[in-house]
């Protein structure tokens, strides 16, 4: 049988998947970034293998209707709606096997899996910063204390999806009001608000990108079963993922006939050196060039 969307009515898993061993030091991310940006379906035509109906998926994702908004181009806003889809069975997932990868100590997994990071970490990158340190929320029906001792550097290397509101948590298929359960309250500075992207939007989904590095703050221990442990995000000494190139902006002249073709130029970022000096010169040229 193959792989279904689930209704958009449930719960989105997403938010109390946990990260295995968080105190495991894996090899930084690298290499994505050296690729091009390119269509979704070119994205992802490595990941058929990989990642069952994932060509049907694509196609569902990029079916909706994004308002451009921020710059993100459709296959780059399609790029997160497929992250946020849920599939049946839920294993089979595209995020689930994307999180699963990022979180192997085989680093040459990750390989087949570059062009489509390199289109969702160009959109987050995108997507606007907040102007202080946000308070986002996880929770996981298990008891994760001996993982998360007070004072310790943990590690999240997958992408890590949160939620602005604590009342998402009360659904009782992934987190609820009874059971054995751990909350994260996350006090973080590069969590990205995705919820206009999301297969989920009424959740408040703000997303975390991979090789996330946090310190224990506190945890309590509430009663009936629930703990809760404070993360605050810290930057580590080195990166531990490879930041995404940042886009060339082309030169700005006075003449608009001119302006118009050097920004064709630059359109799709991949921008020939011989190309940006030349439309320096030609502006340079006619005396009209913007001095910086």
């Amino acid at each position: 049988m193959g792989a279904e969307i689930s209704d958009r009515r449930q719960p989105a898993f997403r938010f109390s998947d946990f990260t295995s061993e968080p105190r495991r030091m894996l090899p930084p991310i690298q290499g994505y970034e050296e690729k091009p940006l390119v269509s979704l379906e070119e994205a992802i035509h490595p990941l058929i293998p990989l990642v069952p109906e994932v060509k049907r998926m694509v196609s569902t994702a990029k079916q909706k209707h994004f308002n451009g908004e921020y710059g993100l181009t459709h296959d780059e806003a399609a790029s997160i709606l497929l992250y946020t889809l849920e599939w049946k069975p839920r294993d089979k997932s595209f995020y689930i096997i994307l999180n699963n990868t990022l979180q192997a100590a085989d680093r040459q997994l990750l390989k087949p899996w570059f062009l489509y990071l390199r289109l969702i970490m160009t959109s987050l990158d995108k997507l606007p910063a907040y102007s202080h340190p946000l308070t986002v929320f996880r929770g996981v029906k298990l008891d994760l204390r001996a993982q998360y001792p007070k004072g310790v550097t943990v590690t999240w290397w997958r992408f890590s999806s949160c939620t602005l509101s604590i009342d998402v948590l009360n659904n009782k298929e992934f987190f609820g009001q009874n059971g054995t359960r751990t909350l994260f309250t996350i006090e973080c500075s590069t969590a990205k608000s995705i919820q206009q992207y999301s297969f989920f939007p009424v959740e408040e989904e703000v997303l975390l990108p991979p090789a996330r590095q946090f310190q224990v703050k506190a945890y309590l221990n509430s009663g009936d079963d629930l703990y809760i442990i404070q993360l605050k995000e810290i930057e580590p000494e080195f990166p531990l993922i490879n930041p995404v190139p940042q886009p060339l902006m082309p030169p700005q002249c006075k003449d608009p006939n001119l302006q118009k073709y050097i920004d064709a130029m630059y359109l799709d970022q991949v921008i020939i050196k011989f190309k940006h000096t030349f439309s320096q010169q030609f502006c340079r040229s006619k005396s009209n060039f913007y001095q910086s």
